[in-house]
């Protein structure tokens, strides 16, 4: 069993907060999530997250124009300087005060950064040398009064333009220029968002927050300076005549606009929306405008043209992004955790992802694992794709917190949930339609859900009447309705063999082992010495591992009804002291519990999580409990519980952590304030509960592949994987130096390959374990000598090689290619492959591997064969056609030689 699980993605959470931006080749959106940075591929239409972590959660980002460098700053000001393509952090920097922009120049060689009332600008560190002080400041501007929100470099990088909520723009210089004062831009009555450069230089336009938009022009300045003077001065600069055309420019007023997009609810309706974020595209003369109703405007300057008015999200828009053409539009919705990529011509979605905007509460893996099923918080239940990590179907027919979800064993096209509204659903995942609901006689408030493998039968336990529900899916009855619990029933597992054994937890302190389908209805229980949090069957069905309340494992013997073992847990989970704790992180045991268990696909290990910030994977065979390794799921400070030590310098007089007391003395520009509270009040209603959110993991599941396992926690849906991604596919990171010699290099492998001594070439390539490489070879390798091949392959090789014909089979357009291999390794090591004489790799996880690929190539030529019938047909018949008038003329021919 291997341990070296690696994070490789997030799918529950596409964004958080922060700014989002495009690639310079606008194939590619950068999210902040959290205190992690996720790519959407809006080409290829998949997604991964970066495996590096801010401190705390990322407040903004840049990416170079050449796309190398990635500058991530988190809400205390504190960056990352990370190689942007190979996804490795170079520096480490802290900009001593909250940033609210922060941009790289046109060139890429200055960044330009926000500093309270101040801006700075700094020399951008060389992405292929490692320095000791990377960080070089250029010049610190100062003017303004109040925090500058925003800014905005000319095309030539010469020249920057600023905005404050001092209700200004300033212009600044790069370089120092003789004899120039930076100038104010001054008229708005309200915080001034935006500023924007036009591509001529000739205008400049001013967006703040009370929806105004001036235009600024004007006339180039004249000196009393003799033309020589100015000449000299001019050349002593490095400024283009670009900016020098800004620059030497007496900026005035030329029009005023207002976009009057009215509010979206009764109490604001007589009062136009606030503007939250800005965007412009210079070439095309776009200006992208998001409000606090969820309504954004795109207008054309400087005619002020309104192109399209539209309404994308219930709340409002945190940030947007403008595509380096000009053809997408890429919004941000924080509080609804909403990413949006709208092509505003064709008036299509690119891009419509939404996350759980609040906890999730539990998942599971489909029995092929391609799909994984979530349930949050916020009653939704969401499928998202292990190979694009996006969410393709979304249900929200529950009112009520979803607290299980659960697929049949035997069939991927039924999900099945429970929520605390009383009602258990079953969804269609074919026609994407809720088919049928389960309910109790009486109301009651389900916690967990199982589905016997079967699927035919599906069972709920309930948080108030104690009772457990049978229902048949067939016909929607209830068949059954199990007692003895005394408490609160917390967990459901039919035995996965087949032996209709059901088995239930409850907060009663016992386990109870029901025999569903027997006629006496008997159970046998186990008890413990806390409340059950969850269990597990292992996978043969013989042994039944039970969390409790002390943060135990304990594991029965269900066929002798005896305990086996047990694993004391609290000292391996404890870790991460809360804010308002008095004890210490490593005495801090009380409360720490696994509230969920799941085992590996050969019954081995079982890995548990729980209201901690570790997962933590145990080796239980044969009654050992051995600690293989504890997971981190989140290093994030924005969370409550992730810090071993606190800081005393937090605490204040009283004792208490000022971190508690969630006090922000500054006005947030994106929340308005409420309509019902006293004229004066500045912080609204002071007894709204403000809470920080806790590091913790409520539910694990292990992919039924065994090459990745996923955890729902407070960041969102994590999966950690032993491949270089998150999806199955042939094991690409690791080097291998097993039998390398000198001689053996990427140039040997290809000339062994010219000479066709093909087996020789693909053992080769293994043993460099470079995929290009292996692929190549395998391609090379001809149709006719396939057979040949697979035959004398070394049994060591046998498992990568089926497991890179699996992954291979996923992604090629070549379908028959691949099935020939498939079809010699099943003939040729069929018997070997069934003995399990065979090492080097786990072997169930590679044939369940190629047994989905199969799938797929099965399902992709029975729909194209569907979408063609008719073309096949005709086809046919054109053959019989031909072969008939062959036939007639061959008879023809014979009788005029008769």
């Amino acid at each position: 069993m291997k341990a070296n699980y690696k994070f490789s993605n997030i799918c529950g959470t596409v964004y958080r907060q922060g700014n989002v931006i495009f690639t310079a080749d606008g194939n590619s959106l950068l999210s902040p999530v959290g205190n992690r940075v996720s790519v959407f591929d809006l080409v290829n239409n998949k997604s991964f997250t970066f495996a590096f972590e801010n401190r705390k959660n990322i407040a903004r980002i840049a990416l170079s124009p050449d796309g190398n460098v990635l500058i991530s700053v988190d809400e205390d000001g504190r960056s990352l300087l990370v190689n942007y393509k190979r996804g490795v952090v170079l520096h480490h920097f802290n900009f001593k005060k909250p940033v609210k922009d922060i941009s790289f120049s046109p060139d890429g060689k200055f960044i330009a950064v926000t500093h309270a009332s101040h801006v700075q600008i700094w020399k951008t560190p060389n992405h292929l040398a490692r320095e000791f002080a990377p960080f070089e400041l250029h010049r610190t501007y100062t003017g303004h009064m109040d925090d500058v929100l925003s800014i905005q470099w000319a095309q030539d990088s010469q020249c920057f333009i600023t905005t404050s909520r001092d209700m200004t723009a300033r212009l600044f210089t790069l370089h120092p220029v003789e004899g120039y004062r930076p100038k104010t831009f001054a008229g708005h009555r309200d915080a001034v968002l935006g500023a924007y450069f036009s591509t001529d230089g000739k205008t400049i336009y001013t967006v703040s927050r009370d929806g105004a938009l001036f235009t600024w022009k004007g006339k180039v300045e004249s000196d009393h300076d003799s033309d020589e003077d100015k000449k000299v001065s001019i050349a002593s600069t490095s400024t283009s005549s670009l900016s020098l055309k800004i620059i030497h420019t007496r900026w005035g007023v030329h029009q005023r606009h207002y976009f009057n997009v009215p509010g979206s609810n009764v109490s604001t309706s007589s009062r136009p929306a606030k503007v939250i974020t800005t965007s412009f595209h210079a070439a095309s003369s776009l200006l992208v405008v998001g409000f606090s109703t969820g309504i954004f405007g795109l207008w054309e300057l400087p005619a002020f043209t309104n192109l399209h008015t539209l309404s994308i999200s219930q709340e409002s828009i945190s940030s947007l992004a403008v595509s380096p053409s000009g053809e997408w539009l890429a919004f941000g919705a924080a509080h609804l955790g909403q990413l949006l990529v709208w092509e505003w011509q064709s008036e299509s979605y690119i891009l419509k992802q939404q996350g759980h905007f609040l906890d999730l509460n539990t998942l599971t893996y489909a029995p092929d694992g391609q799909t994984v099923a979530t349930g949050g918080d916020d009653g939704k239940l969401k499928i998202w794709s292990t190979q694009s990590s996006f969410c393709f179907v979304t249900f929200s027919e529950h009112s009520a917190p979803i607290t299980g979800v659960a697929f049949a064993r035997y069939g991927t096209n039924v999900l099945f949930s429970a929520s605390l509204d009383g009602t258990v659903r079953a969804y269609d995942l074919v026609r994407y339609r809720n088919f049928r609901t389960f309910t109790s006689p009486s109301p009651a408030q389900f916690t967990c859900i199982a589905v016997d493998p079967s699927g035919e039968v599906v069972a709920a336990g309930s948080t108030d009447t104690y009772e457990i529900f049978l229902w048949s899916v067939q016909t929607g009855k209830l068949l059954d309705i199990l007692t003895g619990h005394e408490a609160p029933v917390s967990t459901l597992e039919f035995c996965p063999e087949g032996t209709n054994q059901l088995a239930s937890g409850s907060w009663d302190r016992t386990v109870r082992v029901w025999s569903v389908f027997g006629r006496s209805r008997a159970s046998e229980p186990f008890a413990l010495n806390s409340d059950v949090l969850a269990l597990a069957w292992r996978p043969d069905g013989k042994e039944l591992a039970v969390s409790t309340l002390d943060g135990q494992i304990t594991f029965f013997d269900v066929a002798q009804s005896k305990q086996t073992n047990v694993i004391n847990g609290r000292n391996d989970i404890s870790g991460g002291r809360l804010a308002d704790f008095r004890t210490s992180a490593a005495n801090s045991t009380a409360g720490k519990s696994f509230n969920s268990l799941a085992y590996t696909a050969d019954g081995r290990c079982v890995l548990a999580g729980g209201n901690s910030k570790y997962v933590v994977l145990y080796d239980v065979r044969e009654g050992e409990g051995v600690l293989l390794r504890k997971f981190t799921i989140s290093e994030n400070l924005s969370l409550d519980g992730t810090q071993e030590f606190l800081d005393s310098r937090r605490v204040n007089e009283a004792g208490v952590n000022i971190d508690t007391l969630m006090i922000n003395d500054d006005d947030d520009l994106n929340e308005e304030r409420p309509v019902d509270t006293l004229p004066g009040a500045q912080r609204g209603d002071m007894s709204v509960r403000r809470y920080r959110r806790e590091a913790r993991t409520k539910c694990v599941r292990f992919s039924p592949t065994g090459r990745a396992w996923a955890a729902a926690s407070t960041e969102g849906l994590l999966i950690y994987s032993l491949d270089a991604s998150h999806s199955n596919t042939p094991n690409s990171g690791d080097f291998d130096p097993f039998e390398l010699s000198i001689d053996l290099t990427p140039d040997s492998v290809l000339s062994t390959l010219e000479s066709r001594s093909y087996l020789p070439a693909l053992i080769m390539a293994f043993r460099l374990n470079e995929q290009g490489l292996i692929q190549q070879v395998f391609e090379g390798v001809p149709r006719g000598d396939i057979k040949l091949v697979v035959r004398q392959l070394p049994l060591i090789y046998l498992v990568p090689l089926m497991r890179f014909v699996g992954g291979h089979l996923k992604q090629t357009p070549h379908i028959e290619f691949g099935l020939l291999w498939v079809h010699a390794l099943l003939m040729s090591h069929g018997r070997t492959l069934k003995a399990g004489g065979v090492s080097g790799g786990d072997l169930p996880s590679v044939l369940r591997i190629v047994k989905a690929a199969l799938g797929e190539c099965e399902e992709t030529i029975s729909r194209l064969c569907d979408e063609n019938v008719s073309s096949l047909s005709y086809i046919v018949d054109q053959g019989k056609l031909v072969k008939q008038r062959e036939q007639e003329g061959h008879e023809r021919d014979v009788e005029m030689d008769g």
